[in-house]
């Protein structure tokens, strides 16, 4: 007779109860997919186990997990309970979490005696997004009476926490009253302190929720035996996983900058050593000119594998020289020999050009040159951080698996040897063979240009009425395209550039707008409803060839293996989130246009486009669009 761990069967139990009764009762609809995502979950955490969850969009993965880790951390015997890590992305999708899924959760499980008091969670940040109640008095101070706006944020500050809630706060704001990194022991306000009472709370909720780049530096800290960011958890969720290898990439990459130069030499006069300030100065300009002597005109951002010429080895010593000597100088504070150490470590990597890191310059639209070392370790060092701990976790997202397969993810993540490990698949439960329409241009000889692509656009818009998303997978070429339609149709048009949450608002409001978009808008925001009832992808999104990526085709026997195991992946994954903005809701129906020739019919790579994207009809004339939304929608959406 086979046994279960305690509290494993009435789990399930309450799970189906909660999913089929108690949350239909409050509104909400029955989803299979959402259900059966919930029992994996639960049998995750049981097994103490890992599991890859690729979750469609409307699945209602959010509630799945939160109700199964609710579950299980509800019958753990009292002596093992600690909190559960939850990690983001998103700071949306931290808030969403925070204020809107727990509430509403705790409210209902606690109506119907599942829970006997609130579900606590908080939210984790690094102390650079909270307000230093003595730096915001004395940055206050210092603001004249006419900055009525600026004024005015710093004043909500008093009242709010959270920079990222202060409306308006401009970047050197944040800057000036943010927490240090190391905060006086001295400190007149340190009895009062917000932060320091946020700190002591944050210990007691049941959740705590993070991103992840402070997972894994919390992670690391946990590896050298330094304080522990979280308190310590028992179970790990982490949310629109495949971004977790991104910030990754980002935590095992040291930088070296010119703003870090410059910060260095300032804080070095600060504690009144001018001279050696000033000839640390000048040995890091000579550093910067060796690595942009010759250099051609930059047009925007760029990145070049770096190479060790007899100028940059001189220049390069001199700088390790004079960091090392920094050791020496008496009275040196010790939070600065530490930046001046970490410094000069990163410095003789370049000097060493030590296997284990990938060294590349990347040059700002200035031509500025910043050094960068990345590990080229990533999945390895991944594993040690976060999956040898041998703690259950849930890594979900609605782009897991690349044409169904999840080697990709695996290998990315460090999973790729890890035994035993879950996969769980959740095929969206929207209809797209009847939502869903995708349009391929008719194939031509000549390759798709700016022109051609501004024309098809033009036809596509008029034949839906607007309600259109452009999504592009570079500004420039939007800009381009954007100024062929000029003038082209009667609809309210917009274009989103980096941080344009203000532009999104405006399209959202305007009911039939355009938006023209790219970056961040392929994933994460949400358009449900009539106002994106045309999706246009302009291109494949393919990956931006980088000095990263030049090592990693390096470790491929030739090209073509390297595509199909690392670039085509990565498209269809990218591919799949951009589409996801088409379909929100079960009411919602969508023309999907890629404009890309290559994924047309009988294009290079039209099978591995359809391989990514869920089945829906295909067609390559405008009537076929135009008479989709003739059917599709209702009269008041051609007004």
């Amino acid at each position: 007779m086979q046994t279960y761990p305690t509290g494993y069967v009435e789990s399930h139990h309450i799970a189906e109860q909660i999913f089929r009764e108690i949350l239909p009762r409050h509104g909400m609809a029955v989803r299979e997919e959402q259900i059966a995502l919930c029992h994996e979950v639960l049998d995750t955490l049981y097994n103490k186990e890992i599991s890859l969850c690729d979750a469609g969009v409307g699945t209602g993965k959010t509630l799945a997990y939160l109700v199964g880790c609710i579950l299980w951390q509800m019958h753990r015997p009292e002596r093992m309970k600690l909190p559960i890590v939850i990690s983001t992305s998103s700071v949306a999708l931290q808030d969403a979490i925070l204020t809107e899924y727990l509430p509403d959760l705790s409210a209902v499980l606690l109506s119907e005696g599942i829970i006997t008091a609130p579900i606590t969670a908080v939210v984790r940040k690094g102390k650079e997004r909270f307000v230093c109640d003595a730096r915001l008095a004395e940055r206050a101070s210092l603001v004249q009476p006419s900055r009525k706006r600026q004024r005015n944020s710093l004043h909500i500050a008093e009242n709010i926490l959270d920079m990222d809630h202060i409306p308006e706060l401009s970047r050197y704001d944040r800057c000036r009253i943010c927490v240090p990194q190391s905060c006086p022991r001295d400190c007149f306000l340190r009895e009062d302190c917000r932060y320091q009472q946020y700190l002591r709370d944050s210990m007691k909720p049941d959740i705590q929720i993070c991103n992840h780049n402070y997972l894994l530096a919390d992670a690391s800290h946990r590896q050298e035996d330094r304080p522990l960011l979280l308190r310590s958890y028992q179970a790990l969720v982490v949310d629109e996983a495949h971004k977790l290898p991104d910030a990754a990439r980002q935590m095992y990459t040291e930088t070296l900058s010119p703003h870090n130069m410059d910060e260095l030499c300032l804080l070095l006069q600060q504690a009144h050593y001018k001279d050696f300030a000033r000839q640390m100065r000048t040995a890091f300009l000579t550093l910067s000119f060796s690595c942009t002597q010759g250099l051609s005109k930059l047009r925007g951002k760029a990145s070049e594998p770096f190479v060790l010429t007899p100028f940059r080895r001189a220049a390069l010593i001199d700088c390790i020289a004079l960091l090392q000597n920094a050791g020496g100088l008496p009275d040196v504070p010790r939070y600065l020999l530490n930046r001046l150490g970490e410094a000069e470590s990163l410095l003789r990597l370049f000097l060493l050009e030590v296997p284990t890191r990938i060294l590349y310059i990347d040059y700002d639209a200035d031509g500025q040159p910043t050094f960068c070392a990345a590990s080229s370790r990533v999945p390895q060092l991944l594993r040690s951080a976060l999956w040898n701990t041998r703690e259950p976790a849930i890594l979900t997202s609605g782009t897991l698996t690349a044409a169904g397969d999840f080697s990709h993810t695996e290998q990315l993540l460090g999973l790729a040897a890890y035994r035993p490990l879950r996969h769980f698949r959740a095929d969206s439960p929207f209809n797209y063979k009847k939502k869903c329409l995708l349009y391929f241009p008719p194939r031509v000889k000549m390759q798709m240009d700016n022109r051609k692509m501004a024309e098809e656009i033009v036809r596509l818009v008029g034949a839906c009425h607007g309600h259109a998303l452009v999504l592009f997978t570079a500004y420039r070429q939007m800009a381009e395209v954007r100024a062929l339609t000029d003038g082209q149709w009667t609809y309210p048009t917009y274009q989103a550039w980096r941080n344009g949450g203000k532009i999104i608002q405006k399209f959202k409001q305007s009911g039939n707008g355009v938006l023209f978009a790219a970056g961040s808008c392929w994933e994460g925001i949400d358009f449900p409803g009539d106002m994106v009832s045309l999706l246009i992808i302009a291109k494949l999104p393919f990956p931006i060839p980088d000095p990263v990526s030049d090592y990693e085709r390096r470790q491929y026997p030739n090209l073509r293996d390297y595509i199909n195991a690392e670039i085509i992946p990565e498209m269809q994954k990218k591919l799949r989130q951009g589409f996801g903005r088409a379909i929100r809701t079960e009411q919602d129906s969508c023309v999907v246009a890629i404009l890309d020739e290559r994924a047309g019919i009988g294009g290079k790579y039209h099978d591995a486009a359809l391989a990514a994207l869920p089945t829906c009809p295909i067609t390559e004339k405008i009537e076929d669009v135009q008479q989709f939304i003739r059917e599709q929608k209702r009269p008041d959406y051609f007004l």
